[in-house]
């Protein structure tokens, strides 16, 4: 619909057709032809004070008249070229003609003057008035070279027309010839009234109006004349001028949108916002004074309202990120289509490139305040004056409700919308891309209100935030009482923190603060000359728009900064853009305030739409499981036993015992067992089927007569293999001679949903056995065998160190500083406390503080955590043992280790004994672990593996020598004992395989171990080892507080250096022993590697459920790549193998 006007164009009412805007080429050809112009324009508008003589020999002139661009020392010239340039930015096709145009008169005035030059003819008296335009006059040369590239310009500017689409506004041309009929004619009848005094007849008065109106008489183009005064010849002049450049605006514009959303628009528009759009400003999208383009396919839209001829977006597109593009590429269209300047803003990141990819220029405009309620927290130094604002309030009475927009009265939230406008006064009400300005629609049920009481019960102030997506909520209100008190806003907010979890909020977004970065640079210590002379220049402009203000006012709440993007076209159009957007956001008067732009309240009706429509929307939906045939065939079976009253998941069912104890009943005993159904032979009126349970197996005999025909189609219609049964009747023999149960009842115990694995080729991939660990144990009897005997072995160990009169103690996993070993440790966040914790590495340092304490022989059997790499002897969670004896030494606990493990094997296979595979048959062959182990130095056991003698009297360099020849890589600044200990782990541990203690470790590999009393320089440490892997550790302890400090102050230091390995300084462990520790024999083992020991089995066969690596899309991002952990780690402390 277009108005009458020919001002305003409805696009609600009917969208226009969406034009080719062109190719990228002739784009980037349009945008040229407009720097040209303007540069032109500018050219001429710095020079047009110089006379004329000067300008024709300046070189600007020259220079543009080479291209058919005209120039004249003429203001009014530069003005009309700077419309025209304006003209071209927005791809009008009126300018593209005005251009063609110009290049057509220099195309045939370089003709004319060839065709006179080769004739012998003079030219036409206005060639060279003509010349002059373009400043080049009759000259041959440069009219030929001008000719020439008006003929390439015409060709270049022709190809590229597609991207001047660009229409006029309806009536323009009517409008234009009015203005310019009235207003000239009445400047040369102001011209000729004011030169009446001079000499002359009224007919040369008349010559002299028609010239400084038109610049032309009876004798030509841009002839002199003297009749009248020179000043009147100034003013009229500017006056025409003035009236031609208004005509040349008007003519030029472009259409303006009538600002009306219907109802079906902003319903389509909530529901895209409902539909998992992530922009916190997405919801002012709603604003309706703004319009709507949609995407092809109603995926996806872009808002935005037009304003100066610039088609402003706001924020990001509505929608999924994949459909933005054809949003976006719909509203460039429009936008070419009627000639308005397309320009986003406060885009995201996101956003930002998408436009960017579209052909627009990104800027960074500002950062937007976001604080997630997760981390936020009150205390600290940095919080104070909002801590001491929101205490001082609290004591004085005030007091903070936070509720829905639907769940307050409306006369209330009238009287609150009212109190809004009052608070404001005479501000202009500011807001395009991050406000809402409509406190109390009915159609805003969803948004939330805060609202801080002062004593006496009356409203103070008041916050109102907009949804964002389903846990986040967006400032669009802010206004308090002028008597309120300072420190009002940080009530409400963090009130509205701290009760964020019952309104289902854990992102906030406050204010928007433009240039935030200058602010912050500026505060830096070492912020340079430009940055302060920035602020400087910015602290001006903040008395006026509270710049400075909005940065301090949210920077107080320590939020993270996400910046947001200002997008524009071109350069050339961003001061028209930052026009348009001033008066948008309110900082600029804005000169479309007419009633058809003002926003409207919904009805009720409206609102109550709105509400139904994201009930549906936010209502928890279940997603759809792409199930397989024979899924969806046992799920059948579940509405046939429903159907003949037996309940597929029972409470309980007939069960006389567990099947173990039952299979061997006597014949004739009538009882119930308890299975899962392995296999089924169905002969038709005699069913057969094999019933396991606990490793016991039994055959069930299922017969017509016995059964009965109704119980016996039912079991051969809905039973499966892999269902869990009850089945009740006599035990018997089969006519083979079998025992079997001959069964006269039956029930579902538990239907199974899942077929299992064929029973010929069975669950045999490592992968899938554990990622469906429960199904390996039904199908592959070993798994369950190997569970049970891991089991036997842990509470051997527990039995036997109770024998022993050790006592088992828990210490805390969660801890604040990792220690007690040398590993990389897991992070975490307690909200409750507002701290960084680890999961322990080691219980280590907790029991030597028990020891201090004097709870005597302890030991802790429980998990332990390591952020590090997995492969055949490592798991990230693992299980350790750890025992510590006051009075007792490294001797001790070699004693102890060698009875633990023994009467362990013991429990698993009745005697000391161990499996290892075979390297040849790969059969699992028993290994004597009886008797005494023996016991090796660290230094002999490498000198034995390198061939040569090594001591700690040999010089480091000696030994860094030995392990390059042996192609050990020794790290930089490593000890002559770190590089001993580098050999042991690469030559002599994965070569061991009877059980052996390996003792007397160099000092400075063991920061928690008491050095040797023979020999400083080794410490009362041993590592015991057997077939190729670390079983356990133990030290005679450190219990010299001085040297125990200094040892992890220089862990510490490593720490900070960046060793994530290193431990950290903890004093309460240090302030226990400084009470006095008593000499103490300290035993770490590694109880996933004992059992592998016994079994022969790898490490993810005897964990219940082994650590696997999550399937791809599910994966977390920047968590470390599993693999395996770096060779050469240094065993600090009694770090048990994991």
């Amino acid at each position: 619909m277009t108005i009458a006007t020919g001002y305003l164009l409805d696009v609600t009412q009917q969208r226009p057709v969406l034009a080719a805007v062109g190719s990228s080429a002739a784009n980037r050809c349009a945008r040229w032809v407009a720097v040209v112009y303007s540069f032109a324009a500018l050219v001429s508008l710095t020079y047009w004070h110089h006379h004329a003589g000067f300008v024709q020999h300046f070189w600007p002139e020259r220079f543009f008249g080479l291209f058919n661009v005209p120039m004249s020392e003429s203001f009014f010239v530069g003005l009309l070229l700077f419309v025209l340039a304006g003209a071209l930015l927005r791809h009008k096709r009126f300018a593209l003609w005005i251009v063609l145009i110009f290049q057509a008169l220099g195309v045939l005035r370089a003709i004319l003057i060839w065709i006179g030059y080769v004739a012998g003819r003079p030219l036409p008296s206005w060639t060279p008035r003509v010349g002059q335009l373009f400043g080049s006059g009759s000259s041959q040369v440069l009219a030929t070279f001008s000719g020439i590239f008006g003929i390439v310009i015409i060709v270049v500017l022709w190809r590229s027309r597609l991207a001047f689409q660009a229409r006029r506004s309806p009536g323009s041309r009517r409008i234009t010839a009015l203005i310019l009929a009235v207003g000239l004619s009445a400047c040369v009848l102001l011209a000729v009234l004011l030169s009446l005094k001079s000499p002359g007849s009224l007919g040369q008065h008349l010559v002299f109006g028609l010239r400084v109106v038109f610049g032309i008489n009876e004798e030509g183009l841009f002839l002199q004349s003297t009749h009248g005064p020179e000043w009147v010849a100034d003013v009229i002049g500017w006056i025409a001028a003035a009236v031609m450049l208004v005509a040349a605006v008007v003519f030029l514009r472009s259409p303006r949108t009538l600002r009306i959303i219907d109802e079906d628009a902003e319903l389509r528009v909530r529901r895209q916002l409902l539909t998992g759009h992530d922009d916190s400003l997405g919801y002012f999208a709603t604003r309706r004074d703004k319009a709507v383009v949609f995407s092809p396919d109603g995926r996806a839209s872009v808002t935005y309202r037009v304003l100066a001829s610039v088609s402003i977006a706001s924020a990001d597109p509505i929608g999924p990120t994949e459909a933005w593009p054809s949003a976006i590429a719909a509203w460039l269209s429009e936008a070419r289509t009627y000639g308005w300047v397309p320009a986003v803003l406060s885009a995201s990141k996101g956003a930002a490139e998408a436009y960017v990819a579209a052909g627009l220029r990104a800027i960074p405009l500002g950062d937007e305040a976001i604080i997630n309620v997760d981390t936020f927290r009150l205390t600290g130094p940095g919080m104070k004056g909002v801590r001491q604002a929101v205490s001082r309030l609290t004591r004085e009475g005030y007091a903070v409700s936070i509720r829905r927009h639907r769940d307050i009265d409306p006369d209330e939230l009238r009287h609150l919308a009212e109190l809004a406008e009052q608070w404001r006064g005479d501000a202009p009400e500011r807001g395009f891309s991050m406000a809402l300005s409509r406190l109390g629609d009915p159609a805003d049920g969803s948004c939330l209100m805060v609202v801080a009481a002062a004593p006496d019960g009356r409203p103070a102030g008041l916050l109102s935030f907009v949804p964002w997506g389903r846990t986040g909520v967006s400032l669009d209100l802010m206004r308090r009482s002028k008597n309120g008190p300072n420190g009002l806003v940080e009530l409400m907010v963090t009130s509205l923190i701290g009760d964020a979890a019952a309104h289902g909020v854990r992102r906030i977004s406050l204010n928007f603060a433009m240039f935030r970065r200058v602010f912050a640079d500026a505060d830096e210590f070492d912020a340079g000359p430009i940055t302060r002379l920035n602020n400087s220049v910015l602290s001006v402009f903040s008395r006026f728009f509270q710049l400075e203000t909005l940065y301090r006012s949210n920077a107080k709440y320590r939020p993270e900064w996400v910046p947001r993007y200002l997008c524009v076209d071109s350069p050339l159009s961003l001061p028209r853009v930052m026009i348009a957007a001033g008066a948008a956001e309110g900082f600029l008067p804005d000169p479309s305030t007419s009633r058809a732009l003002t926003q409207k309240i919904s009805s009720a009706q409206f609102g109550e739409t709105v509400a139904a429509q994201e009930s549906a929307a936010l209502a928890a939906t279940i997603p759809v499981r792409r199930l397989a045939q024979q899924h969806l065939m046992r799920r059948d079976d579940l509405a046939e036993l429903r159907a003949a009253h037996m309940p597929p998941y029972p409470v309980a069912v007939p069960r006389t015992g567990s099947l173990d104890t039952l299979v061997d009943a006597p014949i004739g005993t009538e009882l119930s067992v308890t299975g899962r159904v392995l296999s089924i032979r169905n002969h038709g009126g005699v069913i057969f089927a094999h019933l396991t349970e606990g490793g016991a197996l039994l055959q069930l005999l299922l017969n017509d007569a016995d059964l009965g025909r109704p119980l016996l189609r039912l079991w051969s219609q809905t039973v499966n293999r892999g269902d869990l049964v009850s089945a009740t009747g006599i035990m018997a023999h089969s006519r083979t001679g079998e025992r079997s149960l001959l069964v006269r009842d039956w029930a579902m115990a538990a239907k199974s949903l899942h077929p299992l694995p064929p029973a010929h080729s069975g669950l045999t991939d490592p992968e899938r056995r554990a990622r469906q660990r429960s199904l390996d144990l039904i199908v592959n009897p070993e798994a369950r065998t190997l569970l049970a005997d891991r089991s036997r072995a842990v509470r051997s160990l527990r039995d036997t160190l109770g024998a022993e009169g050790y006592a088992e103690v828990e210490t805390p996993i969660l801890q604040t500083v990792h220690g007690g070993a040398s590993a990389r440790p897991f992070r975490t966040h307690i909200n409750a406390y507002g701290i960084d914790l680890s999961l322990r590495i080691a219980p280590e340092l907790y029991l030597k503080r028990l020891i201090v304490g004097g709870m005597g022989p302890i030991f802790e059997l429980g998990r332990n955590f390591r952020n590090e790499g997995v492969d055949a002897t490592h798991n990230p969670e693992f299980t350790s043992l750890e025992a510590y004896l006051p009075y007792g030494d490294y001797d001790r606990m070699r004693e102890l280790a060698t009875e633990l493990i023994q009467q362990a094997a013991i429990a698993v296979h009745g005697a000391p004994v161990a499996l290892r595979p075979d390297p040849q048959t790969g059969e699992q062959v028993r290994v004597d672990l009886s008797g005494q182990w023996p016991v090796v130095t660290v230094h002999d056991a490498v000198s034995r593996a390198c061939g040569r003698s090594i001591t700690p009297d040999t010089p480091r360099a000696e030994v860094a020598g030995i392990a390059a020849d042996l192609g050990i890589a020794v790290p930089d600044g490593a000890s002559a004992g770190e590089v001993v200990s580098e050999i042991y782990e690469r030559r002599v541990e994965p070569t061991t395989v009877s059980p052996t203690f390996y003792t007397d470790f160099p000092v400075e590999t063991s920061p928690l171990t008491r050095p040797h009393r023979v020999d400083p320089r080794l410490a009362e440490r041993w590592d015991l080892v057997a077939f190729g892997m670390e079983l356990g550790t133990a030290y005679s302890e450190l219990t010299d507080p001085i040297d125990q400090r200094a040892r992890l102050t220089e862990q510490s230091l490593r720490a900070a250096a960046g060793d994530p390995e290193a431990m950290e300084i903890d004093e309460a462990f240090l302030t226990a022993i400084e009470t006095g520790m008593p000499p103490t024999g300290g035993l770490g083992l590694g109880v996933d590697r004992i059992v592998m020991l016994l079994t022969g089995s790898p490490i993810r066969s005897i964990l219940t459920f082994p650590f696997v690596r999550p399937t791809l899309g599910r994966l977390t991002p920047g968590r470390p790549t599993l693999g395996r952990p770096t060779p050469g780690r240094l065993t600090l402390g009694s770090s048990t193998p994991g």
